[in-house]
């Protein structure tokens, strides 16, 4: 919740600042929002976002292999005591690009496309215009965002082998062996099952945004 706020928050920020006179704002300029809220958002995200990983990943492991987190809290303070603090960005490199990528096919499409649509039927921000928007921003989002996430959650849940040997030194050896294992397609390979768990939250989120927004310029009005 507080990484999806915290984008949200960063992207509607920049969005406003960077308006014109008019009241609009650049396809360009959208992505910059974008991209820059999907950055500082993953990295104040990825400590809650590697324990979850690991702990979901826990009860696919051997039993003398699991980590065996009691809690999160108890996540953050075992990975500090026995990896180090920065262990707590491990996957950090992909966990940004994931969501620079998830945030440049959900937020920027979505504003670009209400636009596009109110121009076109000359209309403002109706449900069926932000319905749709919505949809083709949830598919862009889960697109584009799976491969990063499916490397992302390789680099979380690898563990050193009996030589202290970690199967991956960085994003680009992950996706070098993945392709050459998997093959390109693999790297969107549980694409309709992540599809369905992204695009419906890319909706509802955007959705949710508008609604909140309008109140709150109401209640300024308002006032």
């Amino acid at each position: 919740i507080f990484y999806t706020t915290s984008r949200l928050g960063i992207y509607k920020t920049l969005f406003e600042n960077l308006k014109g006179a008019d009241g609009k704002i650049s396809a360009g300029k959208k992505m910059f929002c974008a991209l820059t809220a999907g950055f500082f958002g993953s990295l104040i995200g990825n400590p809650a976002d590697l324990a979850l990983v690991r702990m979901q990943a826990d009860t696919t492991l051997p039993i003398d292999q699991r980590r065996n987190y009691k809690n999160v809290f108890n996540a953050f303070s075992r990975i500090v005591r026995e990896e180090g603090v920065l262990a707590l960005w491990r996957g950090c490199e992909p966990t940004v690009i994931r969501a620079m990528v998830l945030n440049l096919g959900m937020l920027a499409p979505y504003d670009e496309v209400k636009e596009r649509l109110n121009a076109f039927y000359g209309t403002k921000d109706t449900l069926s215009t932000r319905l749709t928007a919505s949809a083709i921003a949830g598919f862009l989002a889960a697109f584009g965002s799976l491969p990063f996430d499916n490397v992302k959650t390789k680099l979380q849940k690898m563990k050193p082998d009996a030589s202290g040997k970690l199967p991956y030194s960085g994003i680009f050896d992950c996706f070098t062996k993945s392709i050459s294992r998997e093959g390109v397609t693999g790297l969107w390979v549980g694409f309709p099952t992540y599809y369905f768990r992204i695009a419906p939250h890319a909706m509802l989120t955007l959705l949710i945004q508008d609604t909140l927004t309008d109140y709150f310029k109401k209640l300024k009005a308002n006032k």
